[in-house]
């Protein structure tokens, strides 16, 4: 399957990736490709800043599950990586992942993850008006654009962000 621009156009995998990724998951709140080092960054908000040591206790759980889910996997992932960073009366929870081993298995690990921790807190959009069906194509487009981006490097550095319903997406 393959998206076009208005204009006739096709859209990239590595755009149509991120574009699935913000129509499945309304709790990421920007998501970048960084296609040369093949990374993936989820960015998450919160509403308020949180202890470190909360965080800390997160970041060990958080990595601790992705690398049981790893192993049962059989895979060594060369990036897990979950930063925060305090933006006046918001945090902003930033995840890293190298596309060469990501799934939308894990991706939606990662989701589960920040949702049962942060519940709340969580800034997301509503998506109650996407249908079930939408949701496991968005899944089923997430994976093969993962496949398909593995080892595809450009020049681009691609950030895709919600504003007003609509997903934007910027070569940085």
């Amino acid at each position: 399957m393959s998206l076009r621009y208005k204009h006739g156009g096709e859209v990239s995998d590595s755009i149509s990736l991120l574009i699935s990724i913000l129509v499945r998951y309304p709790e990421v709140g920007t998501i970048n490709f960084d296609s040369q080092k093949q990374i993936l960054r989820f960015n998450f908000m919160l509403t308020q800043p949180l202890a470190s040591d909360d965080i800390k206790e997160f970041q060990n759980k958080f990595r601790k599950s992705l690398e049981v889910y790893n192993a049962l996997e059989n895979r060594q992932p060369k990036v897990i990586k979950l930063d925060h960073k305090p933006h006046d009366q918001l945090m902003i929870l930033e995840v890293q992942r190298d596309v060469a081993t990501l799934s939308h298995y894990e991706i939606g690990l990662i989701m589960a993850l920040v949702r049962e921790e942060f519940g709340t807190k969580l800034v997301a959009e509503n998506n109650d008006n996407v249908m079930e069906e939408e949701l496991i194509l968005q899944e089923e487009l997430i994976d093969h654009m993962l496949e398909s981006v593995k080892g595809k490097v450009s020049e681009r550095q691609l950030i895709a962000f919600r504003e007003e319903g609509r997903v934007m997406v910027f070569n940085k």
